[in-house]
């Protein structure tokens, strides 16, 4: 059996790390301009936490401490590179920061000047979502792999070239004027985007890594608005994850089992993230400019719309996904343009869609395509096509209560 302080001490270290890690990755790297670096730091500051904290106790404020000791790392690896005197000199400075760090009471967040970093022209357009997963919100290559359909190893490669580009580029740590965001905030926003889709899958809490990153998510969308209120993407965004928030009671029944949208009792929804939300989007829509965002929260505004109607409007959502799949193309976007199609009575339509989706290799382990494609054929009579696919999906879901829900919509087929 483990001592108990050492799982106290593990514990507050687990937690500490789903609260403060990207803080900490951003604050520290701020100096450096060494993500990588940061990171390594700040590793080894968690190593040390759990060799000290069993027996010294947990520290009053664990953030600061354990910022203190990733500086003093960091600092003991530039000291052991430098050479000139004034190096040394500079090093000493941010040693008397660093001990100043251990009982200070603020620590600035610097997340949102790391997400623009990790979003800056020199890094590669299609690395700049995925490191901000890493890096402000601590998900591994693994995780982020899985987001957006790619393999972990390549995931992996991507990760440390884009980190090492920050470092010997010199990328300066700040938010750009507004007029200078070109495509970076749409970077910034995806990640957020993809931070709280990765929270979300996670209802219950039960991933450690997962845990907390919808909510965390939802602020740093929050801060994004205050910073760009102007911004039309980034309210649409926000108006998007409030929605999605405000059904999260109504996901699973008392006995933990799925249920699915247009089951779930509208009486759990939370009315006033609705109500946000919806003035939300107007703010935006009064903007005169569309984007993907700003049609991902419609479409979700009108499924909340059926708290009011009792019905759910499938031919506005069938005309949303029309929009989204030119303004924004994507193969997500066919998957979910082909189950509204389904909804509004164009089966063979949706499975014509989901056909000429069946070739791309990112889709073959993702379990949304497999479950949409099992639903059409079940419209359809196609029973035995349906169980297949079905089937398929069960294997590559790892949700207990989704896997369970998809288990009972096969076994209820006739073939």
């Amino acid at each position: 059996m483990r001592d108990p302080a050492e799982a106290a001490a593990r514990a507050a270290a687990e937690k500490a790390a789903r609260q403060s890690y990207g803080k900490l990755v951003a604050y520290l790297a701020a100096g450096t301009r060494d993500v990588a670096g940061a990171e390594d730091a700040l590793a080894e500051a968690f190593a040390e936490a759990l060799r000290r904290w069993p027996k010294a106790g947990i520290p009053d404020r664990p953030e600061a401490w354990l910022l203190a000791v990733a500086r003093r790392r960091g600092i003991d690896a530039a000291r052991r590179r430098a050479t000139a005197s004034a190096g040394q000199a500079h090093l000493e400075l941010l040693a008397e920061e660093a001990e100043a760090d251990m009982h200070g009471h603020h620590i600035p967040d610097e997340r949102l000047r790391l997400m623009f970093v990790c979003a800056h022209p020199a890094i590669d357009p299609a690395v700049r979502a995925p490191l901000m997963l890493q890096t402000v919100f601590g998900l591994n290559a693994a995780a982020i792999a899985q987001a957006f359909l790619v393999p972990p190893a390549t995931m992996s490669q991507r990760l440390v070239r884009a980190k090492g580009r920050i470092r010997d580029a010199g990328i300066p740590f700040h938010v750009p004027e507004q007029n200078d965001f070109g495509d970076r905030l749409d970077a910034v926003l995806e990640a957020i985007y993809a931070a709280y889709s990765t929270g979300w899958a996670d209802p219950a809490g039960t991933d450690a890594q997962r845990r907390d990153l919808a909510e965390e998510a939802i602020w740093l969308g929050r801060v994004a608005v205050a910073l760009m209120p102007g911004e039309a993407e980034a309210l649409g965004l926000l108006a998007l994850m409030l929605h999605a928030e405000s059904r999260n009671r109504a996901r699973r029944d008392a006995s933990g089992d799925f249920v699915p949208l247009a089951d779930q009792d509208c009486g759990l929804w939370d009315i006033s993230m609705i109500d946000e939300a919806e003035q939300i989007l107007t703010r935006a829509g009064q903007s005169g400019t569309i984007g993907r965002f700003q049609i991902e929260a419609a479409i979700q505004s009108a499924h909340a719309a059926r708290r009011l109607t009792g019905e759910t409007d499938w031919p506005a959502i069938r005309q949303f996904y029309e929009m989204l799949a030119v303004l924004s193309p994507s193969p997500v976007v066919d998957i979910n343009r082909a189950a509204a199609l389904a909804e509004t009575g164009n089966a063979l339509a949706a499975l014509d869609l989901l056909d000429s989706l069946a070739s791309d290799p990112k889709l073959a382990g993702y379990q949304p395509y497999f479950a949409a494609r099992a639903a059409v054929l079940e419209r359809l009579g196609r029973s035995a096509d349906a169980g297949e696919a079905y089937t398929r999906a069960i294997a590559l879901e790892p949700d207990p209560a989704l896997r369970r829900f998809l288990e009972q919509r096969r076994d209820r087929l006739t073939v």
